[in-house]
């Protein structure tokens, strides 16, 4: 029996009530938003994790990309960038990992985090056939995925659409241009949609919750808020009903590259469109030549997609548009993601109580205070107390200083 079925039956499960304890609510509320489909628990039967939720007035979640690629990296060093990601504070973790090795990977990254793993089970499949695509899914759900994408809105339609859009860049989903291709050289109906029910079955079968993919996710400022894109958000609003009929709970992916005054409007679209289904958003990354910086350009549109309604960002890396990131290049992702869910957070009266902390210890200068409610302690650490003198800036000229009563 699913979450999603067990709160319709107004039975409080153990992981409704982990969720409650850590977001600070009542059970009922969490129960409620479950059985409505405004808020998902991603836990798979088979994978024993602490339960966490995504969605309407909950904090914003955090997810971090990982994955071996066909040219580089192993999967030793895809572990470590897992357990760095989750050190700096994500949420989740998606293995993406493409090539002969990533059933190996995958093992690997889910026994050595504590978090919800997700996964694309496309990338796995031997050729776009039913049965590949269906075999593939049933080996992730298997071996303990707890959130999987699928791109059931690129479909005959949507691709139709797209050809005549006549885009800068025609598509950037790798999934989803997997289903593309297959669709524009068979004439065939995408087998995740036209198979929508069965696959429906399989998340049952492990109460797994399905991402819904945006395969036609805006590359490029130029592409937003097109006709292909708003299409497959109008066909994914229809499964999301489908799904909550079949008691399988969903989120919904939403756009890459969006400019900043078009973000409010693309979230309350999806919102409106899923019925309220969690909104989870790859940055939106609101400029094209933020190259090399765009941990920065990804957490300015998360922040503004999260105050405006959106649950559960997916970072982007330094490496973005460049290469497979390096470690590093993950923990400055997450921590980027993490400053701005959490400023979405304060929006929404969640957690101010850590700025108010953060400002006592300010004001009294108490240091080490300081280190225990940043973000990223240990950057805090390497600028505050490398030499034991914080605050070089201002030295004797100190405001905090000149007017402290003695």
């Amino acid at each position: 029996m699913t979450q999603m079925l067990k709160a319709k039956q107004e039975t409080n499960t153990p992981e409704i009530e982990q969720v409650a304890k850590k977001e600070g609510l009542e059970t009922s509320l969490i129960r409620g938003k479950i059985a409505s489909g405004r808020i998902v628990i991603p836990k798979n039967i088979k994978h024993d994790i602490p339960a966490i939720g995504i969605g309407e007035g909950l904090r914003v979640k955090v997810n971090a990309n990982i994955g071996l690629s066909e040219s580089k990296s192993s999967i030793a060093e895809e572990v470590e960038k897992a357990r760095v990601a989750v050190e700096a504070g994500a949420d989740a973790v998606m293995d993406l990992s493409i090539g002969s090795k990533t059933q190996e990977t995958r093992k690997a990254i889910i026994k050595a985090v504590n978090v919800p793993i997700g996964t694309v089970p496309v990338y796995e499949s031997k050729d776009m056939t039913e049965d590949s695509i269906f075999k593939a899914i049933e080996r992730h759900l298997h071996d303990g995925v707890d959130f999987i994408t699928v791109h059931c809105g690129v479909t005959k339609e949507s691709v139709e659409a797209l050809e005549k859009q006549k885009r800068t860049i025609p598509m950037v989903s790798r999934g989803g241009s997997i289903i593309a291709k297959y669709i524009m050289d068979t004439g065939e109906e995408n087998p995740l949609y036209s198979n929508y029910d069965y696959l429906l079955e399989l998340a049952k079968q492990y109460d797994a919750t399905l991402s819904l993919g945006d395969g036609m996710r805006p590359g490029c400022i130029k592409d937003a808020t097109d006709t292909p894109q708003l299409k497959e958000l109008e066909i994914l609003g229809n499964l999301v009903t489908r799904a909550r009929e079949a008691n399988v709970q969903t989120m919904v992916e939403g756009p890459g590259h969006i400019p900043l005054n078009e973000i409010e409007e693309n979230v309350k679209m999806q919102k409106r469109l899923c019925q309220g289904a969690p909104f989870y958003v790859l940055g939106p990354l609101v400029t094209d030549i933020g190259v090399g910086w765009d941990h920065l350009v990804g957490a300015i549109g998360g922040a503004i997609a999260a105050m405006h309604g959106t649950d559960f960002l997916c970072y982007v890396t330094p490496a973005e548009h460049i290469g497979l990131p390096e470690k590093e290049d993950v923990r400055q992702g997450v921590i980027a993601s993490k400053i701005a869910a959490h400023v979405a957070d304060l929006t929404r009266g969640i957690d101010i109580h850590k700025d108010h902390a953060m400002s006592k210890a300010r004001a009294n200068l108490e240091w080490e205070k300081q280190v225990d409610y940043a973000i990223d302690q240990s950057k805090f650490s390497c600028y505050a107390l490398k030499n034991r003198t914080p605050c070089s800036m201002c030295d004797s000229y100190c405001p905090i200083k000149r007017l402290k009563k003695e």
